[in-house]
């Protein structure tokens, strides 16, 4: 599948959380603000987006900086990130790399994905037939102004409130 003929490129427009099951969602939009694509995460990627998103820095390397960091030492880059599925309610990806004069197409999920594009400045891409299969295409009417849903990003203090209130059950990822 080309990146450019049959996907749209999309940025990051806002994490919010599920109003029923408080589940976290990235929000990711066309640059018209015509598409938007809702992506359920888990907790542990939305904080990783959220930080990158804020310009908050940690102390130590999360994951994702980790993945940035060994890329940058074996003089790698990420192309482009790319969604690519979506089967039985679940979304696929795939991270395109350019590693010693190779491009390497990994597997991974959306929100590992979208979490290492943001720290990489790479573009991120949904294929057309992932929107289409999501049925979430929304299309603004010409000169209507707020006919798609506000997204609005969760502030830094909402989303320390948010970790505060956590307790390990919460994780989807048991130790």
């Amino acid at each position: 599948m080309t990146k450019k003929d049959d996907s749209i490129r999309m940025t990051v427009g806002g994490l919010t959380l599920d109003p029923v099951t408080k589940t976290p969602i990235v929000i990711l939009k066309d640059s018209e603000n015509k598409l938007n694509l809702p992506i359920w995460i888990g907790l542990l990627e939305a904080t990783a987006m959220a930080t990158e998103l804020e310009g908050i820095k940690m102390a130590r390397p999360m994951t994702h900086d980790l993945l940035k960091n060994i890329l940058a030492q074996v003089d790698g880059t990420v192309e482009s990130v790319q969604i690519t599925e979506l089967k039985e309610n679940t979304y696929y990806a795939l991270i395109y790399l350019q590693v010693g004069g190779r491009e390497l197409i990994i597997d991974s999920r959306p929100s590992d994905a979208i979490a290492l594009a943001l720290r990489t400045k790479s573009p991120i891409y949904v294929a057309k037939a992932v929107l289409e299969a999501s049925s979430i295409l929304q299309q603004t009417e010409e000169g209507k102004e707020g006919a798609v849903a506000n997204v609005s990003n969760l502030s830094k203090e909402k989303w320390a409130e948010i970790l505060e209130k956590m307790t390990p059950d919460d994780f989807k990822y048991k130790m």
